[in-house]
Formats: C-alpha cells, sequence, structure tokens
C-alpha cells in the first residue's frame, strides 16, 4: 500500500504541494538575484524536512539550515549531500558528531572556536548579534575576537533580524552594525547572510551572498505587507461521527456550545494533539468546508476531535472536511493565514505545531 493511500485512510492528513515549494524558493531567489539557504528546521516547518529538501535541490542552493544536530543527521540519513548549517551555537562535546555526518556548526566563542580548528574541523558559521540579543557574539565586540578568527575555516557569518517584517529602519541599523563588525575582521569570509524571508523580498541590500528563505516556502506571508508564497499546505480531516442536536443541548467539553435550534453536527478526526487549538471554536469565526460548505467550529476542540454544525448540509461518515486549502471540487479555500488568525498564532506557529501523526501526503 503506498504512503499515499495510507495517509489517505487516516482520520486526519496534511497534503503537500513539493511544486508550490520549489516555485515559492524560485520567486525568492528572482527577487534576491542571490543562492539560497533554505531553512528546513523543525521538519521543513511541519512540512517534512526530508521531501522538502529534496525538491529543493531543482533550484542548486548552496545547502540547507537546520537549528540542531538531530535535524542534519535526519538529512545526511536521507542521502542529502549539500551543507547542512547548524544554526544552534556548538560546544566541543558534540564536535564528534559535527564532523562524523559532515554538519556545518556555527561556533561564537573563543573556547569553541580554538577547539574547533585545534581538531583540524572544517568549515564553520560565526553568528553575530546585532540586536536580537538571542546568541551570537555582539557586534561591538568582534575586534576581540578578530585574531582567533583570522583562519580559513571561518567560511561565513550572519546575523538575524528581528524586525524584517516591519516598515521601519532596525533590519537597516541590524546590516549596518553586522557589516561594520565584519570590517574587524582579518579577511572577509565568502558568506556573508543576513535575510529571512521578509528582507530577501524586501530590497537587494539584504540579499549579500545568500539568502535564508524560511515561512515563505511553506506558503506564509513574511509581512502583513508581503503575499504569501503560492500555497503548499492542504489539511483535511475525516468525518467520523455525525449526530442530531437539539435546541439547548450542548457540545464539547465544559457544555462550551449550546444549540441555538435543531441541527446536525459532525465530529472530525484531528483535534489538538495534532496541532489545532483547543480554543479554536470560541471565537465564532473559524469554520471547515464540507460539502462546500462553511460549517462552523464549535465547542472546545479536544484532543482527538473536532465538532463542526453542518446545519442544513447532509453530511455522511467518511466525509472529507477541509481545514487550510482549496475542498475538492472548488468549494472554496481557507488560506493559511485565515486559520492561523483564528487559532491565534503566527503561521509559522502554526505550521511547526502540526502534530507528528498526521500523515504528510506530497501532492
Amino acid at each position: 500500500m503506498s504512503a499515499s493511500t495510507i495517509g489517505r485512510s487516516s482520520s486526519a492528513w496534511i497534503e503537500v504541494s513539493l511544486a508550490a515549494v520549489v516555485e515559492n524558493a524560485r520567486a525568492v531567489a528572482r527577487t534576491a538575484g542571490t543562492r539560497l539557504l533554505p531553512v528546513v528546521k523543525a521538519n521543513g516547518y511541519g512540512v517534512g524536512a526530508v521531501g522538502v529538501s529534496r525538491a529543493l535541490d531543482a533550484v542548486d542552493p548552496w545547502g540547507f539550515g537546520v537549528a540542531t544536530i538531530p535535524e542534519g543527521i535526519e538529512l545526511r540519513d536521507a542521502g542529502l549531500d549539500r551543507p547542512v548549517l547548524v544554526f544552534s551555537p556548538a560546544s566541543p562535546e558534540t564536535f564528534d558528531l559535527y564532523a562524523r555526518y559532515r554538519l556545518t556548526p556555527v561556533l561564537e566563542t573563543t573556547a569553541a572556536i580554538r577547539a574547533w580548528t585545534a581538531q583540524e574541523g572544517g568549515a564553520f558559521h560565526l553568528g553575530i548579534d546585532t540586536g536580537m540579543s538571542r546568541a551570537g557574539v555582539r557586534w561591538d565586540e568582534i575586534a576581540a575576537l578578530a585574531g582567533v578568527l583570522d583562519t580559513p575555516r571561518l567560511e561565513g557569518c550572519y546575523t538575524q533580524f528581528h524586525s524584517a517584517d516591519r516598515r521601519d529602519r532596525s533590519a537597516d541599523e541590524q546590516l549596518e552594525r553586522f557589516l561594520g563588525a565584519v570590517s574587524h575582521l582579518e579577511r572577509r569570509p565568502p558568506l556573508l547572510h543576513v535575510a529571512n524571508s521578509a528582507a530577501a523580498l524586501r530590497d537587494r541590500r539584504f540579499a549579500l551572498d545568500m539568502v535564508r528563505p524560511g515561512v515563505y516556502l511553506y506558503g506564509g506571508a513574511p509581512a502583513d505587507w508581503i503575499p504569501g508564497g503560492r500555497p503548499v499546505v492542504s489539511i483535511r480531516a475525516r468525518v467520523v461521527s455525525v449526530r442530531t442536536v437539539r435546541r439547548g443541548e450542548t457540545v464539547s467539553y465544559n457544555a462550551t456550545w449550546t444549540a441555538p435550534r435543531d441541527t446536525t453536527v459532525a465530529t472530525l478526526g484531528i483535534g489538538y494533539a495534532d496541532g489545532l487549538r483547543r480554543a479554536l471554536g470560541l471565537g465564532g469565526e473559524a469554520y471547515v468546508l464540507l460539502r462546500a460548505a462553511r460549517c462552523p467550529v464549535v465547542g472546545l476542540v479536544t484532543m482527538d476531535y473536532v465538532m463542526v454544525e453542518t446545519g442544513g448540509t447532509a453530511v455522511q461518515v467518511g466525509d472529507v472536511a477541509t481545514l487550510v486549502g482549496e475542498a475538492d471540487g472548488g468549494g472554496g479555500r481557507i488560506t493559511l493565514d485565515q486559520f492561523a488568525a483564528w487559532s491565534g498564532e503566527l503561521q509559522r506557529e502554526f505550521l511547526t505545531g502540526l502534530g507528528a501523526r498526521l500523515p504528510r501526503i506530497a501532492t
């Protein structure tokens, strides 16, 4: 039985358009005018890191960016050979894993840099903190490290913008700090990279030697003034139960919804264990598409189920509802942005929270 058949036999699943991922990557590359370092951390933003990385090989990226060593090992075990940059700062006790799996570390202390170069480690990148205050060497303390950084193994330097999605000068100021810090080095490393999706799509001044697209690859909008990429993810859930609910009767834990009329409620086989917010249906806006009808979510989402009011729409067990994406047969669309907003989440937050038990099916 194929993975697609197994996935669609589940009570809920995610359909992934890898062609859309590739198209979004090409759009970033055209706009930025430089090479890509696609960010595939957090299981490719919940979409599937291995499948996404294999598909993105078509755009000839420099390599792939991950957050942790296990994420990098997963790509190597899948047979991916391009450079894999692990953004979490590396420590000497993990250097053997970097060497064994040919992972590129990020280093940010004198001790770590000396230890890496002493064991004849390969290339590394330096994280420079220009205002995020999360990790990296402060931009105004680089000069003190210039000596230890005078090595051809320093392949790249990067920083993280904290507000590239805003129409202000914060990214410009961080870029100035970054370039000023790099100017203190004895030699310029071959790869300088600062731009996330928002900065890469905003201005080529931020492109430098490569850009690091993330949420845009997966169909998200990196800023409210930048349209999202081509839709990548569709989320489907099957109707597992249908029942009549009389006026005044309640639905879900804590009796959080009371039927204002005699109606029909369908139960979908997806819940907060799969990444939905428990309070999704309490705001009165969230709905699913079922048989071309908008069916509102009612009551609290439970661990394995969500209930929707179907009203006068005739549904039956086995019918498939669309939570995100275009409904089968052209019955409307729910965008990633819409569903994330109903959930009170960022688009990237919603995507990375999708549960592991939802099969990812490439379409």
